[in-house]
């Protein structure tokens, strides 16, 4: 069952991709939310493509960062990204199913840190990402 905070961050989650238009065109989907946490999935299309015929370092870190997002600000403290990094293990393809999971390793006043796994649809690592955020104290949405 649920928890009340539980459903508040999945309403929060709502409200931030509804108007988040890079994430809708990255394709995401959101499979699962709690408070501090979310995992979401994309589909690699070809023109995520770069200039070398390899798939953008950019997709990656742009699905890692709207997981990132989607865990440090689903408490309604709107939240920014502070200090963020990503390690790339192996090399995402067109038509790859990237799924990235954000776990929250610090939930403090002012900052929170983030670790968030990136995955293809072999449960094959392909990067991770570190983020530090820095928390505003204003709510995202009113309730």
């Amino acid at each position: 069952m649920n928890s009340h905070k539980d459903l508040l961050a999945g309403k929060v989650v709502d409200h931030i991709i509804s108007h988040d238009l890079f994430s809708q065109w990255l394709g995401i989907e959101v499979l699962e939310i709690k408070e501090g946490y979310s995992k979401i999935k994309m589909t690699v299309r070809p023109e995520m493509i770069n200039g070398l015929g390899i798939v953008h370092g950019g997709i990656a870190f742009s699905l890692a960062d709207s997981a990132f997002a989607f865990a440090c600000n689903n408490r309604n403290n709107l939240s920014v990204a502070l200090d963020t990094s990503i390690n790339f293990i192996k090399p995402v393809h067109v038509g790859d199913i990237l799924t990235a999971e954000a776990k929250e390793l610090h939930n403090g006043k002012s900052t929170g840190l983030y670790h968030i796994t990136i995955s293809n649809q072999k449960v094959h690592a392909v990067a991770l990402f570190k983020g530090t955020c820095f928390r505003t104290n204003k709510a995202l949405m009113s309730i």
